[in-house]
């Protein structure tokens, strides 16, 4: 049995490599040429490496499924990490296309749609009985200025969809705590996206996740985390998380899950408000940047998403679904992402938080090194250290 990935110069991708690698999985790492090996190639697990034009990137990737599937007599699984992949694959053309020579199991272009947009993402959340931050619309005859003057503060400014608009996940929302970055923030989205941003209330409480697979609307696993650190410490990515149980989130996500009939992987982010209650703020219809946090935690949802994948390519000779394991409690950092939140907390005069990522450095697993198959974090570490000196 054969996997094609898609986009492994991803550091999440390393988690489904390797978890494919130790169940014996043959996986074709692939990734566009743009002038640097990506991280993925290093792992040991990779039986085979393949750097695909920019031009014509989709012809070459299906050449590379149809190869193998004319040399193994089955159809391999495609599993696209990289958004842009996905979204592209998703389209009703190319998926009838590649069905003829790989197996897919991806969210329809709707429910991409549906998910990627913020505001109607809140609107099925509350269809649904999910909480939700309270917004504020501006009304009709009403003008911008009157509108954000208005606006309690501090507020969250955000584009409906920032990954579509090419932003970073720490500049797709600005916290304002004034009227000066209120004005500013929401000038700066709308003249990007072309449409007025959202504005929300902000939410002092912790971060958390819950992360599906679905099939048709009903959730196949389910993983949940907490937000220990993050990077940038105004609001960027997780650079620490821990693994815990939470039934209400799991609950949520099943009803929106099921609302709109999901079929996929996805990562549904939430916020607690000053009572701890969490409320929904976006969804990720794709694979998301803890996702390593399923390989330390002990989940199968690499395997699972390769298999059903497979099953959908070759459904005369389908393989059975493993069992949902209990997945660990555990705690996974990123270094040195971690460190440079640690830095970061000190200065911010938060050194409980800083010496937590000290600690941590010792104790907790990373979502990128690891001692069989260390190469891939030391090419990582390689080029954060390149881009520092500005190469």
């Amino acid at each position: 049995m054969t996997a094609v990935l898609t986009d492994v110069n991803y550091r999440m991708s390393l988690a489904l490599i390797r978890c494919l690698g130790e169940a014996g999985v043959s996986v074709v790492a692939c990734q566009r040429q743009n002038g640097t090996m990506p991280i993925g190639f290093a792992s040991k697990y990779c039986a085979r490496q393949q750097l695909l034009p920019d031009d014509g990137y989709l012809d070459a990737l299906y050449e590379v499924c149809a190869e193998i599937a004319a040399e193994e007599g089955e159809r391999p699984a495609l599993l696209p990490v990289g958004a842009a992949t996905l979204k592209l694959l998703a389209l009703p053309e190319n998926r009838a296309r590649f069905e003829a020579v790989c197996g897919l199991f991806l969210p329809a272009p709707e429910q991409l749609e549906l998910l990627n947009d913020k505001e109607r993402a809140a609107a099925l959340a509350v269809s649904c009985g999910v909480p939700v931050p309270r917004a504020w619309q501006r009304e009709p005859e009403e003008s911008e200025s009157a509108f954000l003057a208005r606006v309690p503060l501090p507020c969250v400014v955000k584009p409906h969809c920032g990954e579509a608009l090419g932003l970073t996940a720490a500049d797709r929302y600005v916290i304002a705590r004034d009227r000066t970055t209120l004005e500013q923030a929401f000038a700066l989205f709308r003249d990007r996206a072309g449409e007025a941003p959202l504005v929300q209330e902000y939410l002092p409480g912790g971060a958390l996740g819950c992360s599906v697979l679905a099939e048709n609307g009903v959730v196949l696993r389910h993983i949940c985390h907490r937000r220990i650190r993050e990077y940038p410490i105004t609001g960027g990515p997780s650079s620490c998380c821990d693994a815990i149980r939470h039934p209400e989130l799991e609950d949520y996500v099943n009803r929106m899950a099921a609302a709109c009939g999901y079929s996929g992987l996805a990562m549904f982010e939430f916020k607690e408000d000053a009572e701890g209650q969490p409320r929904l703020l976006e969804v990720n219809p794709r694979i998301w940047g803890t996702y390593p946090l399923t390989r330390v935690a002990g989940t199968n949802f690499s395997l699972l998403w390769f298999l059903l994948s497979y099953n959908a390519g070759n459904p005369d000779n389908p393989f059975p679904l493993p069992p949902a394991p209990e997945y660990a409690l555990r705690r996974m950092t990123f270094f040195p992402t971690d460190q440079r939140a640690a830095r970061a907390y000190r200065r911010a005069g938060q050194a409980h938080r800083a010496k937590g990522a000290f600690r941590d450095l010792l104790t907790a697993k990373d979502g990128l090194f690891e001692w069989g198959d260390p190469r891939p974090a030391f090419r990582y570490w390689r080029s954060l250290l390149q881009r520092g000196r500005g190469a």
